[in-house]
């Protein structure tokens, strides 16, 4: 019987209690303490969750036979907390974005790969089973040549000072993007708007372009500022299109039998006739489970067999460096930044390893 990986949780705010649950609940691991400055947080959790320990100093981790921790603080902190716990011996799940720099990121992935402990991010989306049915429907080329893909995701709120909309909610539809396409992006340009934070030059709605190989784009919608919840990706192929909506409860893929083809090459305008396509829209069933406990469970899975997490430092890194880019362009007025996700052979891993649930 495989030993229980023992784990901490540090952050208590918004999702930390979430991840708190999940790991309490696994049957290969043992919440064994949290972390927290509010004293009021660790209360509610320990009491919760009998056993338990709460400090309000993450490093007492260091003393108390934790394998891995769970890093849930604002992003300003991840760098240094993650680097801290790696160079202590610790498996290291970051919620996202990884860091707040790409040189940051490389720094963790490199002490990573050094020590041979495993560094994931908190891409949950990459573990929803609607988007891994998308990837699914894109690898068995049921929607043809991929055109291009469109993400929205609004809300009113919740407004910071830490980050702005695009660092708040892009890293979600990236991670998205680049797991359905396989590949990751090859220039990105970026506009947006400061309204409500203006005085602090915080951008609270920003639209995103991105270019992918063989003439693949996409667009993503982002803002803190609109009067609906949306959660929404479509899908353009040359066979079928799908949208993919995140609030919907039980229909959350439906697929288009739509299209239109363009007729051979003509100098006669009288021959140019469009060909329409208007078939049946499918709403596939899909199998329901929580996000959150794949990737936890794909985490722990990860340190037991020593695979490399599917949403690993490395995809984390190279997200974070589309953000930079992208920041680099809303300063520029949207101009087209290059990416280059290049990485020293030292800190590449292929052995990656399939989310629990295939």
């Amino acid at each position: 019987m495989t030993q229980k990986t023992r784990v901490g949780v540090i952050g208590l705010g918004y999702w930390g209690p979430n991840l708190a649950r999940n790991f309490f609940e696994l049957p290969n691991a043992e919440l064994v303490a949290v972390a927290d400055l509010d004293q009021q947080r660790l209360d509610r959790l320990t009491s919760r969750y009998p056993g338990v320990v709460g400090t309000n100093d993450y490093r007492d981790f260091f003393t108390m036979g934790v394998d891995a921790v769970v890093i849930a603080t604002p992003p300003a902190a991840h760098f240094r907390i993650a680097q801290e716990c790696l160079e202590n011996g610790l498996h290291v799940l970051v919620e996202k974005p990884l860091t707040r720099t790409g040189e940051e990121a490389d720094e963790l992935v490199a002490i990573a790969r050094r020590k041979n402990l495993r560094l994931m991010v908190g891409h949950t989306f990459e573990y929803n089973p609607a988007v891994r049915e998308i990837r699914r429907l894109i690898e068995a080329d049921e929607l043809g040549e991929i055109y291009y893909i469109d993400a929205v995701r609004t809300n009113l709120g919740l407004f910071q000072l830490s980050a702005d909309a695009m660092w708040d909610l892009a890293p979600h539809d990236i991670s998205i993007i680049n797991y359905l396409l396989g590949v990751e992006p090859v220039s990105v340009a970026a506009q947006g708007g400061s309204f409500v934070l203006r005085n602090y030059g915080i951008h609270d709605v920003v639209y995103m372009h991105l270019k992918y190989p063989e003439g693949v784009m996409a667009n993503v919608r982002v803002s803190w500022l609109d009067p609906n919840k949306t959660r929404r990706l479509t899908v353009v192929g040359s066979k079928k299109m799908l949208v993919y909506d995140d609030v919907e409860s039980l229909e959350k893929i439906r697929i288009y039998d739509k299209g239109v083809d363009a007729p051979p090459y003509t100098d006669n305008y009288g021959e140019f006739q469009m060909s329409y396509r208007y078939g049946d829209v499918n709403i596939p069933h899909i199998p329901w489970s929580e996000p959150l406990r794949m990737e936890c469970t794909h985490f722990i899975d990860c340190i037991q067999k020593g695979e490399t997490p599917l949403s690993d430092g490395v995809s984390g890194m190279r997200v974070v460096k589309l953000l930079e880019a992208a920041s680099e362009s809303l300063r520029t007025n949207g101009s087209i930044i290059e990416l280059n996700f290049t990485l020293p052979e030292d800190v590449i891993d292929t052995t990656t390893a399939e989310p629990v649930g295939d």
